[in-house]
């Protein structure tokens, strides 16, 4: 097993005055990763799958601890669409050179992390039960890198 450390920095300097901040976030027990680039075509497509049993492109949801997507096209931009258990869904657009990182529960994974219907969000979160993507105009890749326990 291993630590995972995430360091998000922002840097900026306006009016002579350095702004920004540094923060760092350690996962601990890490003992699987994947990282991948996949072709993101204009069609929607499932690039992501989360179950109780692992298989082939599907993840334990209880198990996932870190997730983030990086949009390596220079020109256009990628729609992420998050499914839940409940078949609610939230779509996220990542700009070209953008990167959107889904937090993960840290004991939990991503087991109720999710809701996205108005009507029903006063039931609970529910677990996160696929990722697709699709791309703006053209075919875009897309790195995505998941960290598991």
């Amino acid at each position: 097993m291993a630590d995972l450390t995430v360091t998000l920095t922002e840097s900026l300097t306006l009016n002579n005055s350095a702004i920004g901040g540094t923060n760092t976030l350690t996962v601990t027990g890490v003992n699987e990763v994947n990282k991948r680039i996949v072709t993101v075509t204009t069609t929607e497509a499932t690039i992501l799958t989360f179950s109780a049993a692992a298989g082939q492109g599907t993840y334990i949801a209880a198990n996932v601890r870190y997730i983030r997507f990086t949009n390596l096209d220079g020109t256009n931009h990628i729609m992420l669409t998050f499914k839940d258990e409940d078949n609610t869904e939230f779509r996220v657009k990542v700009d070209k050179g953008e990167s959107f990182i889904y937090n993960a529960d840290l004991a939990g994974g991503l087991v109720d992390t999710m809701k996205a219907n108005g009507s029903a969000l006063g039931s609970g979160l529910a677990d996160l039960y696929d990722v697709t993507a699709d791309a703006d105009t053209a075919s875009c890749k897309l790195e995505i890198f998941i960290a598991t326990v």
